[in-house]
């Protein structure tokens, strides 16, 4: 079949006003009135109405086109045409129509499935429009987080995914059967080599999966998930707050500018985006604890915060707040103590406001040898281990800082969403791993 006019993406329809055009994608739903069909092609760009009259076709194609099922794959020719109305403002005066592959019985229709019947079919439910809108939410998200960082002169340099030990206990990693029996572990962050790329390169992100395994059920939680691992030399920790302040208010923005549609698609309010502007409040943990309090919110200190307590302290403010300097106890052994009162360390946890949490925590690192020995033996870790990273505090050893910002939670957030399984295109938690 020949068809007339340039292959176009449905999102780049605009350009072609009044022109004729090719569209290639799948039918995502169908109704007739008489004489008209409305075909809503989709190609993975966007979603468009054709628009097929019986008096502007062939006999034949007009029969074929009232029998076509959902997920049908097509290709469509036709004249772009402007119309307000339409979600797009855009419909396609459909003149011919080509069937490349048929559907039977696709299981996702337009009735109301359960959840878990979705996520089994999780490959044909990302064809929905409004994972559609997620997933390319998502991918302006990452577009924006390398953008931010390749700009300010970041080096980005991956780190691995297997680790030979288990850096801060077994408790919460994936063993791995390595070769000759030696056992490895799926990484769950980057951060201790990303320091020694920071010492040899200055300004380093790694960006990639991590891995935990926590027994977790939670709206909050997955087992595989993407996250951007900055990390600085010569950087403290106001350093370290300032580039998380800066890289939010940069992938928010960006988001809005260039995602509007598909924002609008998930009936997000994006008022509550806008207020994403510097500087955001800084609490301490001493003062979080007695806000909570305060709140209502029973809260002892020393405690790390769960998900409500999160929630209650971000719903004072209209922005992500950082909280910093947690008691040391319930911190990593590599997080700097503050000189003025060691109890508690240089750390900070970036919190997104709406009731979604943590999305970024980081800290100054502990740069003196000594202090980093004595941190590894009361953590209970192997210090053969750490030899490596120890020789980053015996030659040349600077004060360092970075953080870890989750994908799929910034993504969560930004796209209102109710759990984190649609904020990844196939979600691993405790009870999946299908598809």
């Amino acid at each position: 079949m020949t068809h007339q006019g340039s292959v176009a993406y449905i999102e780049d329809i605009a350009r072609y006003e009044g022109q004729p055009v090719v569209i290639r994608g799948w039918l995502h739903n169908r109704r007739s009135s008489g004489k008209i069909h409305f075909l809503t092609l989709r190609d993975g760009s966007g979603f468009i109405q054709a628009v097929m009259s019986k008096a502007a076709v062939d006999e034949d194609t007009f029969r074929r086109a009232d029998h076509l099922t959902q997920e049908t794959s097509l290709i469509v020719s036709g004249t772009v045409r402007a119309d307000s109305r339409a979600p797009g403002g855009f419909e396609l005066d459909a003149s011919t129509l080509e069937i490349v592959g048929t559907s039977v019985d696709y299981p996702i229709t337009p009735k109301e499935h359960g959840v878990d019947y979705l996520m089994d079919r999780r490959h044909l439910w990302i064809r929905s429009e409004r994972q559609h809108a997620i997933l390319r939410v998502r991918a302006e998200v990452i577009a924006a987080v390398r953008r931010f960082f390749d700009d300010r002169g970041f080096i980005l340099a991956d780190t691995p995914i297997f680790t030979p030990a288990a850096c801060e206990g077994t408790t919460t990693l994936f063993p791995v059967q390595y070769f000759d029996d030696t056992t490895a572990y799926l990484t769950q962050s980057g951060q201790l080599y990303n320091e020694a790329d920071a010492m040899a390169l200055g300004l380093v992100y790694c960006f990639g999966p991590t891995f935990r395994a926590e027994k977790s059920k939670t709206r909050r939680h997955l087992t595989e998930f993407w996250m951007v691992e900055p990390e600085v030399a010569f950087a403290t920790l106001e350093d370290v707050i300032t580039l998380a302040e800066d890289l939010v208010v940069s992938v928010v923005q960006r988001v809005l500018e260039r995602r509007m549609p598909e924002l609008k698609r998930l009936e997000r309010d994006v008022s509550k985006l806008e207020q994403v502007q510097k500087p955001f409040p800084r609490i301490s943990y001493d003062e979080a604890v007695t806000m909570l309090n305060a709140k209502g919110q029973p809260f002892e200190w020393g405690g790390d915060f769960g998900a409500p307590d999160e929630t209650v302290l971000a719903s004072s403010f209209d922005r992500p707040v950082a909280v910093h300097r947690y008691p040391s106890k319930i911190k990593a052994f590599y997080m700097e103590p503050d000189p003025e009162r060691p109890d508690v360390a240089l750390c900070v946890d970036v919190l997104a406001p709406e009731g979604y949490g943590e999305i970024i925590g980081g800290s100054q690192r502990i740069a003196d040898y000594d202090l980093l020995v004595r941190r590894i033996k009361e953590h209970d870790l192997p210090p053969e281990a750490f030899e490596w990273y120890l020789d980053l505090r015996r030659y040349g050893s600077v004060p360092h800082g970075g953080f870890g910002m989750g994908i799929e939670r910034v993504v969560t957030w930004i796209c209102g969403l109710d759990h984190l399984r649609e904020a990844i295109p196939y979600a691993r938690m405790l009870y999946r791993i299908y598809p």
